[in-house]
């Protein structure tokens, strides 16, 4: 059997527009016509499938990309959304309901961690934050209501790399269901092949690459995805997490060149990494030996891809890293933003922007320095001369 190669379905991507352009056209209907009443009331009776019912349920424009992502993520079928955190929530609340529990990643991005410790406990659904890199603590942590077991694939912040064939068969042995967030790397991993019954996406970051869009996916199986979007029992279609016509085509354009970007961010990444450590600079880069995660991120991914384009320092404290990052969007070596996947290098603080729903006590048991900068790193040609720009930048600071 030949073994999934996700370059290649993206390569496979041509869909013809309406009049024949080699550009999908923009279905920006909200609604659809019919030619006979009864074909209407089989569709919202879920007995037809084919045809288009209304905008917030599926269009040709978000079909299009739901299609190439699932092809990609190696999944029957796929439903994109607003926003990654409507893919999230629409999910949970799918699997979920009141008295319903939760086994996740204690390592996971803020606003997730966020819905499950402050907004599901509302409606009855309690999660417990585990290090899921202990195998032991999962199955312990495992109880009569237990529905889902979440992480994600490379973990935000700290980039650990779960071993997902092991989970996955903790989770298909208790009957669970294995919910991974692969939005750090996409073709890197392929979490369907490695066991997970459900793959995320923020589409706003890698997939799109161009920081104008947001969006979010959810790659499954047909019989999952059409319970999300049913009309009268599913989240996707209850809740609204509705994309926009314009922007699912725009997210498919830029997805055709998502291999290319990939491996560039990665090599690039991996470069500063060994550098930052050559300075001396404490580095986590899953690329790298001495990181935890090596060997089983070298077990699953896709070779050709690399290790992706996030790596974190730590400079000490707060102080320094704000510092050290207003000199860096001083010197045009990037932006002080959240996000990732951009074409020039993001930086932030993740323990005050994108982990700062974790309490403080919190991110330190999971080991998130105060002093750390995680930086997704850009497409640059020359990353011999960005890397000298930025030990420049740590010069003036004082920082090595």
């Amino acid at each position: 059997m030949q073994k999934h190669k996700p370059a290649d379905k993206i390569q496979d991507i041509q869909f013809f527009g309406e009049y024949g352009g080699i550009n999908p056209s923009i279905t920006d209907s909200s609604t659809f016509t019919y030619l006979e009443g009864k074909t209407m009331e089989e569709v919202f009776g879920g007995e037809r499938e084919g045809c288009y019912l209304y905008s917030r349920h599926t269009n040709p424009s978000t079909s299009y990309l739901a299609e190439a992502i699932a092809s990609m993520e190696n999944t029957e079928a796929a439903q994109v959304t607003a926003s990654g955190m409507g893919a999230i929530s629409s999910v949970l609340l799918q699997l979920c309901k009141t008295g319903d529990h939760i086994i996740s990643s204690r390592t996971i991005y803020g606003g997730t961690y966020a819905l499950m410790k402050n907004f599901l406990p509302k409606f009855g659904v309690k999660t417990t934050f585990i290090n899921t890199k202990d195998y032991s603590q999962i199955e312990k942590s495992i109880n009569k209501n237990t529905k889902v077991i979440y992480l994600e694939s490379m973990s935000n912040p700290l980039l650990e790399v779960g071993d997902l064939k092991k989970i996955s068969i903790i989770a298909k042995k208790n009957n669970l269901k294995l919910v991974v967030d692969n939005t750090f790397t996409p073709l890197i991993f392929t979490p369907k092949d490695l066991g997970a019954d459900v793959v995320i996406h923020s589409l706003t970051k890698f997939i799109n690459g161009a920081s104008d869009a947001v969006g979010g996916v959810i790659c499954s199986n047909k019989e999952f995805i059409h319970e999300l979007i049913d009309v009268n029992h599913g989240a996707a279609m209850l809740l609204g997490p509705t994309m926009d016509a314009v922007k699912a085509n725009s997210i498919l354009k830029n997805m055709r060149t998502l291999h290319v970007r990939i491996k560039q961010h990665s090599k690039n990444a991996k470069f500063l990494a060994h550098k930052f450590i050559e300075l001396g600079v404490k580095t986590f880069y899953p690329g790298i030996k001495d990181h935890p995660s090596y060997k089983i991120m070298q077990m699953q991914k896709n070779e050709e891809f690399g290790c992706g384009g996030m790596l974190m320092i730590d400079v000490g404290n707060m102080k320094n890293a704000y510092d050290l990052m207003e000199e860096m969007q001083h010197e045009k070596i990037g932006y002080l933003a959240v996000s990732l996947g951009f074409y020039k290098t993001l930086f932030s603080a993740p323990g005050a922007s994108t982990s700062s729903e974790i309490p403080e006590e919190e991110q330190k048991e999971m080991g998130l320095s105060q002093g750390f900068i995680r930086l997704s790193v850009g497409l640059d040609n020359d990353i011999e001369r960005t890397f000298e720009k930025i030990k420049s930048c740590m010069i003036k600071r004082d920082l090595i």
